[in-house]
């Protein structure tokens, strides 16, 4: 079993930046794929990045695409998503899972774990 814990979320103008980061618990953090997804006031949940567990392999929602970057230390047990150039409709709570695999990346039904979110808010 893995627990998850975001932080880094805050507010930003326009622009910014933010680093926010997953700290997990277990000790088979190594072995699961990670995600981050996002869900804004009155919006459905969406599929934000990826990555594998090597880290050899990420994945991006084209509207992030060339401005965030997922990342993964496994030896901190700690998933990254490093979001630059932000914009008012990135705000949104944040939330990373932990998945057996890749398999299904954008579906967040193929993620067993989940941690409780992080508000980003960009002001424009």
């Amino acid at each position: 079993q893995v627990q998850l814990v975001e932080s880094g979320g805050g507010l930003v103008q326009a622009g910014g930046s933010l680093r926010l980061s997953c700290a997990a618990s277990g000790r088979t953090f190594t072995t699961y794929a990670m995600g981050w997804f996002r869900q804004a006031p009155r919006k459905e949940r969406e599929f934000v990045a990826a990555i594998g567990w090597s880290a050899g392999s990420t994945y991006y929602a084209d509207s992030v695409k060339g401005r965030f970057t997922i990342s993964r230390a496994n030896v901190k047990n700690t998933v990254y998503l490093q979001m630059n150039g932000l914009k008012p409709e990135d705000t949104a709570v944040y939330s990373c899972a932990a998945a057996d695999s890749l398999a299904a990346y954008r579906e967040f039904d193929e993620y067993h774990y989940w941690g409780q979110g992080t508000q980003v808010t960009v002001s424009s």
